[in-house]
């Protein structure tokens, strides 16, 4: 009986393959599905068809490859169609809808189908020239005046993974309940066939609206500001070098010493295991560069340019600094830049895993604050914005402008930052020492781990929802909050935050990743400091507290 139950199975997966490949629409992935059913490959088919990518307030991201589970052309016109549904039924029909994509893997395929499914819907769609930095693309919406943008990306996920990032009117990324109305619209596609999908009809932009992104960034610098600093830049095999190169050559600054073997997009990746500033070794390449040139700074994008990295030379060599530091520095710079006191324009906002030093120079300046759930799909919605962050090398630096994080803009700022302070005889390592002079040194750190098994992660976070640490590196566990339940100033998420006792002001939050399958915990300590003689020995007593909890942490969630 068991083994007649086991057949049956077997042959509703071959049905539902078969059924899969007479409908898609890509010759290769036709081929790679073919190829599996022939070869009778029933665990491979059964984990391609174990069910649908959903789509949530991250769009869509996976490995690409036939079936339901993977990104390929079938899954993305059927987003897109349900995308074109839900923007009708909001009283959207005939609305501009912005395609943008990025040069990885059947990026441009996916762009091309979206276009020609929006256009069959009775919407109008545009489709940017060529790859292009995702920034470019939330500016497009604003300035087109879209109702909708689309935007084909992994970010720095690994070479074999494409995404579908959608964005509304308002040029921020879709936030609940829209993902939920779409992901609705989407289950209701039935067969490909019934999705109209004329081969043309949109319209293929020109570089004008690159030119207007270009002339945008104006606002981000000071007229007449110093623009001295001499760079060093990355782009990670990524779409970020002629824009970045386009935007310094604009604003006066000494021309980029590119790392050549970075510079061109490449969709393998072939000098990364993975392709984000963050990893270890995904530096190694422009610190050997600087260390060639040296340059005062160097800066690096992720694949499609929405992040920016920064790094500073030490007695020791090149360090990365973490983006809680850029975050802070970045912040520091618009307050000197005179970000206006008391004025409802002029809020600061980050997500709730970036440092609380960010909160503390604000209200030093006496500009307002705000903490989000993690995303710029959050940040970007704050009322009044003027500047956003987050840990993960993200950063809104022209909220009118891009309401999303953008990795040229803030590369932009980095640099004129460190003009000033070159001017001066000082360095983005002396502004740090004086932020934690004034406020405390910040130190933050993670504990993050990759799995293939997502049970893994959901293991760990039952583990801790059963059994909350009492203490964690000797500090007592003084407040435990799961934020599953929402707060009084936030929604509900999957995440713990912790708050340790003592004089570090310690605080521990543990989430799930939204885009990657990894289990994330981010732990920040704060170090008094009275003297700048303390420092040295504040950022040791700093790490020795962080790798402690970090220790602690790990056997909490049996990891």
């Amino acid at each position: 009986m068991q083994e007649q139950a086991q057949a049956q199975a077997q042959d509703d997966l071959i049905t539902r393959a078969q059924a899969w490949l007479a409908e898609d629409p890509d010759p290769e992935t036709a081929a790679e599905l073919a190829a599996l059913i022939e070869a009778g490959d029933t665990a491979e088919l059964a984990d391609r068809f174990s069910g649908t990518l959903q789509f949530g307030t991250a769009g869509l991201r996976g490995e690409i490859g036939a079936g339901p589970m993977r990104m390929n052309r079938g899954v993305v016109i059927r987003a897109a169609a349900g995308l074109a549904a839900y923007l009708k039924a909001q009283g959207h029909d005939g609305g501009l809808v912005v395609v943008g994509y990025d040069a990885r893997y059947k990026s441009a395929d996916f762009a091309r189908d979206t276009a020609a499914v929006m256009t069959g819907a009775g919407l109008r769609a545009a489709l940017l020239p060529r790859p292009l930095p995702t920034p470019v693309l939330a500016y497009a919406i604003r300035h087109l005046g879209a109702v909708a943008g689309v935007e084909v990306t992994a970010s720095h996920n690994p070479p074999r993974d494409n995404g579908y990032k959608v964005y509304l009117g308002d040029g921020s990324q879709i936030v609940s309940p829209a993902d939920s109305e779409i992901a609705a619209q989407i289950a209701a596609v039935e067969k490909l066939a019934d999705v109209p999908r004329p081969e043309s009809g949109w319209q293929e932009l020109g570089d004008e609206v690159l030119e207007a992104y270009l002339h945008r960034t104006d606002a981000v610098l000071t007229p007449g500001s110093p623009r001295g600093v001499r760079t060093v830049y990355t782009a990670m095999h990524g779409v970020g070098k002629d824009v970045v190169m386009a935007a310094f050559a604009r604003h006066g600054f000494p021309e980029p010493v590119l790392v050549a073997e970075q510079a061109e997009p490449d969709p393998a990746f072939p000098t990364v295991a993975f392709p984000n500033p963050e990893e270890p070794g995904a530096m190694d390449l422009a610190f050997a560069k600087a260390a060639e040139v040296q340059p005062d700074i160097v800066i690096a994008n992720d694949p499609d340019a929405d992040r920016c990295a920064v790094a500073v030379p030490t007695a020791d060599g090149w360090r990365m600094l973490r983006g809680d530091e850029v975050g802070a520095l970045l912040a520091a710079h618009l307050v000197h830049k005179g970000v206006s006191r008391g004025d409802s324009n002029s809020v600061f906002a980050e997500s709730i895993v970036s440092s609380s030093l960010l909160g503390r120079i604000a209200e030093a300046a006496g500009v307002g604050y705000e903490e989000t759930l993690t995303g710029f799909k959050w940040i970007a919605r704050v009322e009044g914005l003027r500047y956003g962050y987050e840990e993960a090398l993200g950063y809104c630096v022209d909220p009118e402008g891009v309401r999303d994080k953008d990795g040229v803009t803030a590369a932009l700022l980095v640099a004129e930052l460190a003009s000033v302070l070159k001017e001066q005889g000082r360095t983005l390592a002396d502004l740090l020492d004086d932020l934690a002079m004034a406020h405390g040194l910040h130190a933050t750190d993670q504990l993050s781990v990759r799995v293939s098994d997502l049970s893994i992660i959901a293991d760990a976070m039952a583990a801790l929802r059963a059994q909350p640490p009492v203490s964690l590196a000797g500090l007592r566990v003084v407040s435990a909050e799961d934020l599953s339940k929402g707060t009084e100033s936030l929604p509900p998420t999957d995440g713990l935050r912790y708050y340790l006792d003592g004089a570090y002001k310690a605080r521990v939050i543990a989430r799930p990743s939204g885009t990657e399958p990894k289990l994330k915990c981010y732990l920040e300590v704060v170090v008094p400091v009275a003297e700048a003689s303390d420092l040295a020995a504040a950022r040791v007593r700093g790490q020795e507290v962080l790798d402690a909890i970090k220790k602690d942490l790990s056997a909490a969630m049996g990891i």
